[in-house]
Formats: structure tokens, sequence, C-alpha cells
């Protein structure tokens, strides 16, 4: 018979089976093995304490190895039954074509360090960082493609409710938002050093936004960011300089979400009065008010032009506007359990019914086929608008518990200065299309009262 074992690994064996059939108390085997096996006096009382329960060990660790290879082969027959019934157009479309991407479970990433909910997250728009903030004061960074924590930023002095990366020049500044009743601003060239605090807000800071460049009139494009606050109003701030430039009030009620057009003309604001309200960025004039939620509204997001095609459909209209026209198209979300599309006059073109629990955060696929939403139900819903709103897909428990907010990580600009977060557009280049010159990264992160951050990526 051929040795496998080294001689080392076979004296290692053997004393492990001496010390084995010693614990059973069978004297005469263990004397018997012993002189076939010429382990003289050396193998002591210390020895076979040694050695005891080492092969049992070595047993059960193999029978785990073996249960999980036996689970890796069921899994890998799987996914070659799934491969060996895909097409080879439905493979190449799928590989190759983000418009048509949906995300899947399990998520990528979990992760974990907050130790309250996690309220909101935000991609940098040029490298793999992606911030969470939480009701335990603190925002984190996180390497998405890694998973890894990179820092724990802390200022706040309570809750932080809303992140969002942006600011001047192509330049990138970290915008936060709190109960503490302040903006923060952090740089995140200096380790994410505080660089600006903004106070002024009477209450809760709830949503923060970075305008985009391109708001005519405005000598501060680019220089812009937007607040809504429980105090009922909207504020526009000068980052460079620290300044409130403009007070827009007109809701009755806490103002939940505030949300820019891709050329930073428009404002969209949402809340408990359940109106969602559209305004004029330069004059703070409102421009219309959508009726027709039963509950407070929790999310409001500007379509990209990419939906336009979708939409203009769903509204009986007959051809889509054109791509350069911001704020054509809305979506709210809502504590009624619906989400609602709107036109730019405040008409309701389409309810979408099937969350069981209050909607908390809408995102627009940038693709513009589909719009992805998620809620207190802890599921994440892709909604299909080229099938007038159709539900097409649900991840089931996407978290443990209430799920709070979702971002899509902005494109990857061919030809222009960093991006804004907002849909992937460039700050300081207006074109007529702001896809055409974005490739779409299929990645969508999303944050939970369980305490984690989920990252799900093609």
């Amino acid at each position: 018979m051929s040795q496998i074992l080294t001689s080392k690994q076979a004296e290692e064996l053997h004393k492990s089976i001496i010390a084995y059939i010693t614990s059973l108390g069978l004297t005469q085997s263990t004397a018997a093995l012993r002189e076939d096996l010429n382990t003289g006096d050396d193998f002591d009382a210390a020895t076979s304490k040694k050695y005891e329960g080492l092969l049992e060990k070595k047993w059960t660790s193999v029978v785990r190895l073996q249960k999980k290879i036996m689970d890796l082969e069921k899994k890998n027959a799987t996914l070659q039954a799934e491969l060996d019934s895909a097409t080879p157009t439905s493979l190449s479309r799928r590989n190759q074509d983000p418009t048509s991407w949906l995300p899947r479970s399990p998520a990528r990433h979990t992760l974990e360090s907050h130790r309250g909910p996690v309220t909101c997250v935000a991609f940098h728009p040029i490298f793999s960082s992606l911030a969470s903030g939480a009701e335990d004061y603190t925002i984190k960074i996180w390497d998405w493609e890694l998973g890894e924590l990179e820092r724990t930023v802390k200022g706040h002095t309570k809750a932080v409710l809303d992140v969002d990366f942006g600011g001047p020049r192509g330049g990138t500044l970290l915008a936060s938002c709190s109960s503490d009743l302040t903006i923060k601003l952090w740089d995140p060239s200096d380790e994410y050093k505080n660089i600006r605090t903004l106070p002024g807000h009477d209450h809760s800071v709830s949503a923060v936004r970075f305008i985009p460049s391109g708001a005519a009139g405005s000598p501060s494009s680019g220089n812009l960011l937007v607040s809504a606050s429980r105090d009922k109003s909207l504020r526009i701030w000068d980052v460079s300089t620290g300044y409130c430039v403009k007070t827009i009030r007109g809701h009755a009620e806490w103002v939940r979400d505030v949300s820019p057009s891709f050329d930073g003309e428009y404002l969209l604001s949402a809340g408990n009065d359940n109106t969602a309200r559209i305004w004029k960025t330069t004059s703070g004039e409102p421009q219309a008010t959508l009726l027709g939620h039963e509950h407070v509204i929790e999310s409001c997001v500007f379509a990209p032009p990419t939906s336009y095609g979708y939409l203009a459909t769903l509204a009986g209209q007959k051809k889509p506007p054109p791509a350069s026209s911001s704020a054509e198209f809305i979506a709210t979300g809502s504590r009624d359990r619906s989400i609602k599309l709107w036109d730019a006059r405040g008409t309701l073109i389409k309810t979408l019914v099937g969350h069981d629990n209050w909607v908390r955060a809408l995102v627009f696929h940038p693709g513009g086929k589909y719009l992805f939403s998620v809620a207190d139900d802890k599921t994440l819903r892709c909604w299909d608008l080229s099938q007038e709103g159709k539900l097409v897909k649900t991840l089931d428990d996407t978290h443990g518990h209430f799920i709070s907010c979702i971002r899509w990580a902005p494109g990857v600009v061919k030809e222009a200065p960093a991006t804004n977060g907002v849909n992937g557009t460039p700050n300081g280049k207006r074109t007529e299309d702001p896809s055409t010159n974005v490739s779409i990264r299929c990645v969508i992160a999303t944050g939970s009262v369980d305490l984690k951050v989920r990252v799900f990526a093609s």
C-alpha cells in the first residue's frame, strides 16, 4: 500500500488513535497497538492527554466540510441549470445591457457598524465611497466595492437625517443634516474634516441636496445647496460662503424631502401636509402643487429624461418632452402605501399600489425604464414604466426591519467633471440630454432600521 501520509503525519495519527483508545479504557487494545507501532516509552500520560480529542475534532471538521462541499455542489448545479436554460441572446443582454439591470438577492455586501437606525446613504461621484448617516449621530464612510468601513465621521449632536455629495467647480464635498438643526459640510480630500456648519433652521433638518450647476441667472451656480426642514421651510445655501441666500415657504407642515431637477432649474419638495410642490430655484416661486396622497409624503423625485418616453405614453401624450427639458415628470412615495406619478402641471398620471406599509424612498433607474421603491414592509420593489408601471420584481426581506433609504450610484462621466450624485448628472456641463455622456453603474445602496447598509451590484 502506497504511503499517503508523511512520517510526521503518520506519527500524529498513530498517537491520536492510541490516545482515543486509551480514553475509552481499552487497555489491551492500547497495549497491542503501541507494541505494533513501536511507540516506546515516550508516549506518557501527558502526551495521551494532548492527543486525546484530536481524532474526534478532525472527524467532525471533515463531516462539516463534506456538508459544505455538498451545499456548494448543489448551488453550482442550480447555477449551471440556470445558465443552460438561458439563451445566448438573453445572456449577452444580461451581461451587456445596464438599462435592463435589476437588483437581485443576496446583496453583494452587508455593511454593519452603526449603532442606531440608518437614515440615509449617498455615493461619492468618483470613488467607490459610500456615506451613510444614522440615529447614532455618526456618518460612516464605506468602500462599497470591498465592503469595508473606511472611517467614522463625528460632529453632529443628534441623529443624522440625510447626506449628499456634490459641490462647486466639479469639486466634491459631503453635506449632512441633522435633528441638531444644523447642516455640516465635510471635505473628503482632507480626511472628511468639517469645513463649515450652517445654522439657521428652527427645527430638525430632514433632507439636504446639492443643486446642480446651471440654475439660470444664479451667480452662485454650482455652489448651491438646498435643505428641507421640520420648520416648514426650504433654504438655499451658498456653500462657499455659508450664507442662506433664499428661504422658501409654502408648506403647511414638516417638509420631509427635497429634490432638485438635473439642471438645477427647479426644486421638488414634499412632506407632512400630504402635498408635493415644484418651485423655481432662482425666484423661489411655486410652479405647481401635487394633491392626491392621503398621508405624509416621505419621498419625492424628478424623473430623468430617459424616462420621458415611457411616462409620456402613460400620460397619454403623443410625443415625449425634449430631453433638455427638466421637471417634466415626478414620482412621490407616501405613508398611504402608494406611489404616484405626476406631470409638471401637477396632474396625476398613475398610482402604483403594492407595498404593505409606508413607502419611504424612491429612485429612478438611470436607463429610464424602471422605478425602484423601498418601504416599511422590508421590501425593495421594481416597477416597469414601459408596462404602465407594472410591478415586475420584489426583493422580499431586503432588510430585517423598515427600509429608510435607497440611492443609485452616479454614472461614470465620460467627458465631464465630477457628478453631483443625483441621477449621475455632470456638474458644470449642460447637454441636450444629460444621460448621453454618462455610462450607467449598476449599484444600489439601501439603509434600514436594522442598523445595516446593503449594497446590490451587478
